[in-house]
């Protein structure tokens, strides 16, 4: 409680600190505020071209000192330009940043996100429920991106819905995974093409990010449950002209077992379009679980083939995903079980303002309810498709999205899928979020 209550008191002034900084400088930043954008490419750390996600960076667990927020401070306007984290893909994207001057830290750039979301299923889970109205975000982003020694530190409150799952309180989801402070690194780069990082990093897996601003969904997928979000470890990165690679050591599904090698490359053959292969998994056993480190998915190996498009108005991404969990007697797997997915994320914008994006998923699982298989998705053997779709609106800082999901599963095993008794093999999920992104 003591920890908690250190972190929520530096979290409030770092609050107080970006508004104070802001009222000092709304005058001239109303007069000259551009429309920002955000690329996604974190220098010496990311493997993505621009506009893909970037949460290739590597976090380090990185306490900020109190005086950060509470010494006197020199606020400056910075001239507009892109932060390289958080990573978003759109279509929402970020403020112009707010710069100042941290004496032995230097010039650090800050953001923050602030908004609420409510939803309505049918067929709740047990312990869930059918409405809900809560916090969507509530974090301030600080990070010093470039210069030798850089970092980054994301701290504050966040809910992680995921369609076919059921959606934990704000409160319960800071708890049960990754804390107040669910990314931080620091990075070391010598050379621009050339980095390393340690501490709390986003997942090299997969097409989606962990926070529902970031991504162009406000629910994450189906392959989404299936990939680790937050890692603790090491990380090298490199680029060289068209491609990018990251080769990462962590503790896979948070599990804080230091037992997963990952590694990444990106190859972009045109200005607009890419292709990653992603590959990891655990060389060693595992049998630690919790809600962040589930026990079967940490004890696997997964393989990623994601295309991505990103042209001005249209965004298209292909997501191709293989993972494999061989048998353990120590987990009580009799046989080795697989999953195979597919998905396809696209988002169009209208205008500045306006944007639809949808996602279309499916996966399956091998095996059966009696042949020792593991329960990977609704049950042994089950598979699942899902279709979402979410409009986008953005005016500055204010944005307001709506969002309708539906999951369908097949070959559910009874008490592994929807509803009071999870008997029930379909949801319906509506979802609304709102806030400002500053």
């Amino acid at each position: 409680m003591l920890v908690y209550s250190i972190l929520g008191l530096l979290y409030a002034a770092a609050i107080v600190f970006l508004l104070y900084a802001y009222r000092g400088f709304a005058r001239e930043q109303k007069r000259n505020r551009p429309t920002q954008g955000v690329v996604t490419e974190l220098k010496g750390i990311s493997k993505e071209p621009p506009y893909s996600h970037s949460r290739r960076g590597l976090a380090l667990l990185f306490f900020a000192s109190p005086s950060l927020c509470l010494a006197s401070l020199e606020a400056q306007i910075v001239p507009p330009t892109s932060l390289p984290l958080p990573a978003m893909v759109g279509p929402l994207s970020t403020a112009v940043p707010v710069a100042f001057d941290a004496g032995p830290f230097g010039q650090l750039d800050a953001t923050g996100v602030l908004s609420g979301f409510g939803d309505w299923e049918n067929h709740p889970s047990s312990g869930d429920h059918a409405a809900r109205v809560d916090i969507g975000n509530g974090q301030v982003f600080v990070q010093k991106p470039s210069g030798i020694v850089q970092f980054y530190l994301q701290a504050g409150v966040y809910n992680l819905p995921a369609v076919g799952t059921p959606t934990l309180s704000t409160r319960n989801t800071l708890h049960d995974f990754f804390g107040p402070l669910p990314l931080a690194y620091l990075t070391l780069a010598p050379k621009g093409s050339f980095s390393v990082s340690i501490g709390k990093l986003p997942t090299l897996f997969g097409a989606e990010d962990t926070f529902t601003f970031e991504n162009l969904n406000i629910e994450r997928g189906l392959l989404w449950n299936q990939e680790p979000a937050v890692s603790r470890g090491l990380q090298i990165n490199y680029s060289k002209r068209k491609l990018n690679s990251s080769l990462a050591w962590n503790d896979g599904f948070y599990s804080n077992r230091y037992n997963w090698v990952t590694g990444a490359l990106t190859y972009s053959f045109r200005a607009v379009d890419s292709i990653e292969l992603v590959i990891g998994g655990h060389f060693g056993y595992t049998g630690h679980s919790s809600a962040a480190t589930p026990l079967f998915q940490n004890n696997s190996t997964i393989y990623d083939a994601i295309y991505t498009h990103a042209a001005k108005q249209r965004f298209i991404e292909t997501y191709l995903q293989y993972t494999n969990a061989p048998r353990n007697t120590r987990l009580s797997l009799d046989r080795t079980t697989a999953t195979l997915g597919e998905a396809v994320l696209e988002n169009y914008t209208f205008n500045q303002h306006l944007s639809m994006a949808g996602r279309i998923e499916y996966i399956g699982s091998t095996g059966n309810l009696h042949d020792g298989s593991a329960n990977l998705i609704y049950g042994p053997g089950s598979r699942a498709a899902s279709v979402t779709m979410t409009p986008t609106y953005q005016n500055k800082s204010f944005f307001a999205r709506g969002e309708f999901s539906f999951v369908h599963a097949f070959d559910i095993s009874q008490g592994d899928a929807f509803g009071p008794n999870s008997r029930s093999d379909a949801q319906l999920r509506g979802v609304i979020e709102t806030g400002f992104l500053f």
